[in-house]
């Protein structure tokens, strides 16, 4: 189980655990990353259309700003569980995960266990498809 916590953009502490559902997608993002803004419409496609059928995501961003960070969940209708430290490239989850770039999607099953990671718009779509209908 790679479980977390860290604040949302209300600065309530949020745990991964208490977000899980049947497929969780755990998404590393920032404000200033260009490729995460450009994928971050095929996510929010993905969770309405799945979201009513188990799939959660939880959205980690390496922003520094809070400012900038809140801007960019508003501005891309990200209605998900949101949280960072706001410490850039040394955010605590981030290291847990051993990211080293952004975007870069990891995919849990209900138990919390990594089954894929790093996939991208239909690859992504098919795969969280996939696994909910287990």
């Amino acid at each position: 189980m790679t479980d977390f916590s860290a604040p949302n953009p209300q600065g309530k502490i949020v745990s991964l655990k208490e977000s899980l559902g049947k497929v969780t997608i755990v998404d590393f993002w920032a404000s200033w990353c260009g490729p995460c803004r450009k994928e971050n419409p095929n996510v929010v496609a993905i969770y309405k259309e799945l979201h009513a059928k188990g799939l959660n995501i939880v959205g980690v961003s390496l922003d520094k700003e809070a400012k900038a960070w809140k801007e960019a969940i508003a501005k891309d209708g990200l209605v998900w569980t949101q949280v960072s430290h706001l410490k850039f490239w040394d955010e605590p989850i981030a290291i847990q995960y051993k990211v080293e770039s952004i975007p870069a999607t990891f995919i849990l099953d209900q138990s919390g266990n990594i089954v894929a990671q790093d996939l991208r718009g239909d690859a992504l779509k098919a795969k969280i498809i996939e696994l909910l209908a287990k």
